[in-house]
C-alpha cells in the first residue's frame, strides 16, 4: 500500500505529504463518519466549525516512521457504523478551504 491514506489493522494511515499539508503542527484530528455520503470526514481540531456541523470523536495523529507518516485508531468508528476493516488504500478529497479530508469508504 502507498497511497496517501490507507486502511490497516483498522487505521487510517496518512502519508507525511498530506499530513504537513493538512495538519501542520497539531496533533489531534477530529473524525465523523456520515452515513449518506459514506464517507469518514477528517479534521484539525483547530476547526471550530466541524463540531457545530458534526458530532466528531478526537483522536491522536500517532507518529510512524522518520518520514512523518502518521495514524488514526478509529477501529471504534469501523465497528459503530459496520464498516468494511480490510486493509486497503483509500481514495479522497482534501478541501483545502476548510481543511477537510473526505475519504471515501
Amino acid at each position: 500500500m502507498n497511497s496517501e491514506i490507507s486502511l490497516k489493522s483498522s487505521h487510517l494511515y496518512l502519508n507525511n505529504e498530506l499530513v504537513n499539508k493538512v495538519f501542520k503542527e497539531i496533533d489531534y484530528a477530529y473524525v465523523t463518519y456520515v452515513k449518506d455520503q459514506k464517507r469518514i470526514l477528517i479534521t484539525p481540531v483547530t476547526s471550530k466549525w466541524f463540531i457545530q456541523l458534526y458530532k466528531p470523536t478526537q483522536f491522536l495523529l500517532k507518529a510512524r516512521n522518520q518520514r512523518g507518516d502518521r495514524t488514526l485508531a478509529i477501529r471504534e468508528v469501523l465497528i459503530d457504523n459496520d464498516l468494511d476493516m480490510k486493509d486497503k488504500d483509500l481514495s479522497f478529497e482534501w478541501i483545502k478551504k476548510t481543511n477537510l479530508i473526505k475519504i471515501t469508504i
